[in-house]
Formats: structure tokens, sequence, C-alpha cells
């Protein structure tokens, strides 16, 4: 019989395939199998984001936090899934929670896009530079400012933006 490792990883490789119902059988298969086990959850929920199943995705997200309360990135992945659902109070929280445990870069993208989705851009465009400055080597960063320059008209600063996060991540696919 596999390790619980060695299933997780089968796991993985059907979520990357794109393998999505044999995902959640396979993940579901190892939560029966290992009912603590946070990843199998994680996994579940990614599968779920994947095919735009939100509502499943919390699910999945809820229990998986309840097996790992300090798990910054479970957060994340759950307030992405809340807003969504334009359940915004919700995705803020969970925001919240995950850059006080962690000062995780992908949370703070995510509170960005949370302003956006309030119509709050000023206040977006403004978190995301006061993110290029305190972090100044994400590249992620350099890329989300450029499409936001972008998105409301500023070609010349967006390819600026684009052209700082070439010269930090040549081979980034997002720049391809």
């Amino acid at each position: 019989m596999a390790s619980y490792d060695e299933q997780l990883e089968t796991c993985l490789e059907t979520l990357e395939k794109g393998e999505y119902d044999q995902c959640l059988q396979l993940a579901g298969d190892l939560q029966t199998k290992y009912p603590d086990a946070t990843e199998a959850f994680h996994v579940e929920a990614m599968a779920h984001q994947y095919q735009f199943n939100w509502k499943e995705s919390i699910k999945a997200l809820d229990r998986a936090i309840e097996n790992a309360p300090y798990d910054a990135a479970l957060y994340n992945l759950r307030a992405f899934a809340q807003m969504n659902l334009d359940d915004l109070a919700a995705a803020e929280s969970d925001l919240n929670e995950a850059i006080e445990l962690e000062d995780l870069e992908a949370a703070h993208r995510n509170r960005v896009l949370l302003h956006i989705l309030q119509g709050n851009y000023d206040e977006a465009a403004d978190y995301l530079y006061n993110r290029l400055t305190a972090n100044p080597d994400d590249v992620e960063n350099w890329i989300m400012m450029g499409d936001l320059m972008k998105r409301a008209g500023f070609e010349d600063k967006a390819e600026s933006y684009f052209e700082e996060a070439r010269r930090r991540s040549p081979n980034h696919p997002a720049l391809a």
C-alpha cells in the first residue's frame, strides 16, 4: 500500500493534469484514511476552485483550517473563494488573518483585488505601491501593478512596471 505522501503526490499530479474528478476522489480517500491531514482538504479545495465551485472549496477549506488554524495560505485561499461569491466581509476577515499569521505576499495581492471589488481603485493602487516599496523583489507585485496601470489606460506606466518585472525575472511565464 502506498504511503500517505505517495497518495498525496498522486492526488496532486491528477490536479495538475486537470483530472479534477479523480483528484477529488483521491482527496476524499485520503480524508477518510487520515481525517487530520490538512493537505487532503487543501487539495480538494484547489480542485473545486479550478472548477469555479467556490462553495465546495470553502467547505473543504473550513475543514482544513480546523486542522491547521495557523496556516496563512488556507485563509488566503478561502478569501479568494469568498471574493468570488461576493462575500467581501468574510474575505477581508480571512485576509486579515492570513496577513497577521504570516506576511503572505499572495494575501496582500488578494487585498488589492478586494479593494478593487469594493470599488476602491485608488486604495488598491496605493496598497500595491506600498507593497512594491516593502517588498521590491516580489515580481508578481510588479506584474500586478503593470496590469492595473494598463487597465486604467496608462500604457507607458504599465510598460515600465512590466520592464521592472522582466529585469527581476526575465523568464517569468506571465511576461512571455
